[in-house]
């Protein structure tokens, strides 16, 4: 448009001191720039380009293959084109990157008519979360660089890294017995720990069950009476606001504390247990691109804009994964916790009490926490008070901090134990376990 407006300026003034040359040169300019901008307008109108990704579901360490294939659908052949497939800022934002690239995403070439060319790339999968590959953005124009043009090709694919899972050795599965601290709403074992009372004895009893003394006494066989009780299974409370989390100390403790999510869940489904999940962490999926996409753009910044994830999200509700018990149960909680992202709206005492009618009182309740908050303590001691049995992991490095945090919960009735570093999770959730 600058260009326009000054050769107008000059052919004005050529006319105003008599100079045809000067008015010639005006002329030639101006049927270049209406050339080139027809020439730029028309390539990039016949580009198109397509994507193919190895796989959209990975494990931590894995390598994604991604093939792009642009092609010129036109007869007139485009002399430079300059194609990117956009990666989230999320996942380069860290050193190393949670996407590491091994080769470029980025490739300037040429295409005759009817021609099509492939840019190949690949990257490692270094942490756990839901990234957004593509789309891609293409930007042509003409040989003198009067006018460019970008456009936004291929709709996006979302792939899935899923959180490592720490598997809990040396713990003999089939030694668990089916009794605990907690009274059972629903009898599904009996502990024989706990008598409840004593019954007129009843045909198929075992002699075990004989309650000797009350049948000394009244001259007739009398049976004991069990407590059903147990800890059947684990509600998990991850606590993922970022109030919670120093950012010199992130991502580390923020992902330490989904790897020990994960591999407890992982370790009570295979105990055969109920388990679930609740956090106030964000959905990743739900910060998908809600708007189409622009077909013509001005701007290489606003081709990129136009093809990122968004970063706000109001979501005020708890995410949760009901506890039951459930084959798939685990996958659920897998899935969820390798898309959930710090948030900063639900606070983890809130959190506690919205969902707290929605907790089985007969599972246990871990709470994963990682900064010292007099809320968080009242809210875990008034869940112990109500029946609830309830533990917190706490999340930090240091033993001073973890000293600071878990006194007022220890003094309120409530279990803790140290999640140090990757290296503590075995030693945490087999106590966890055991418990």
């Amino acid at each position: 448009m600058k260009w326009i407006i000054a050769a107008l300026f000059i052919l004005g003034l050529s006319y105003v001191i008599g100079s045809d040359l000067l008015a010639y040169a005006m002329y030639s300019l101006l049927t270049l720039i209406a050339v080139s901008r027809w020439l730029s307008r028309n390539w990039a109108e016949q580009l198109s380009a397509t994507r193919e990704c190895s796989q959209l579901t990975a494990e931590i360490n894995d390598h994604i293959g991604v093939e792009l294939e642009v092609s010129n659908t036109g007869g007139l052949p485009v002399p430079w084109i300059l194609l990117e497939d956009v990666l989230s800022k999320k996942a380069l934002q860290h050193t190393p990157p949670s996407l590491e690239l091994q080769t470029s995403r980025i490739k300037l070439t040429m295409l005759r008519g009817h021609q099509s060319k492939r840019l190949q790339y690949h990257f490692k999968c270094n942490r756990r979360g839901f990234y957004q590959l593509g789309p891609t953005v293409l930007e042509t124009g003409d040989l003198f660089g009067l006018h460019r043009r970008y456009q936004v090709r291929t709709e996006p694919q979302y792939l899935t890294v899923y959180p490592k899972v720490v598997p809990i050795d040396g713990y003999d599965l089939s030694s668990r017995r089916p009794i605990g601290e907690i009274k059972m709403s629903h009898r599904l074992f009996e502990d024989p720990t706990r008598i409840a009372g004593v019954r007129a004895y009843q045909e198929g009893d075992p002699l075990n069950r004989i309650h000797w003394r009350a049948t000394a006494r009244t001259g007739k066989l009398h049976s004991k009476i069990y407590e059903a009780s147990t800890v059947a299974g684990l509600t998990i409370v991850l606590d993922f606001h970022q109030n919670g989390f120093h950012r010199q100390h992130e991502p580390v403790r923020s992902e330490l504390a989904v790897t020990a999510a994960v591999s407890v869940a992982n370790t009570i489904q295979l105990l055969g247990q109920q388990v679930g999940l609740l956090t106030n962490g964000h959905d990743a999926a739900e910060r998908m691109r809600r708007e189409g996409w622009k077909v013509e753009l001005d701007s290489r910044q606003e081709a990129q804009n136009a093809g990122t994830m968004l970063d706000d999200n109001d979501r005020l509700r708890p995410l949760q994964v009901p506890t039951q018990r459930s084959s798939e149960q685990f996958y659920r909680i897998q899935e969820l916790l390798a898309r959930v992202e710090l948030a900063d709206g639900l606070e983890f005492p809130r959190l506690l009490l919205e969902a707290q009618s929605r907790i089985p009182r007969d599972a246990t309740v871990l709470a994963i926490i990682s900064r010292q908050n007099s809320q968080t303590t009242i809210a875990l001691e008034n869940m112990a008070r109500q029946g609830f049995a309830v533990s917190a992991m706490v999340n930090v490095y240091e033993p001073t901090e973890y000293a600071e945090i878990s006194g007022p919960l220890i003094a309120a009735g409530v279990d803790t134990y140290h999640l140090k570093d990757k290296e503590s999770i075995v030693h945490v959730c087999r106590k966890q376990v055991l418990r």
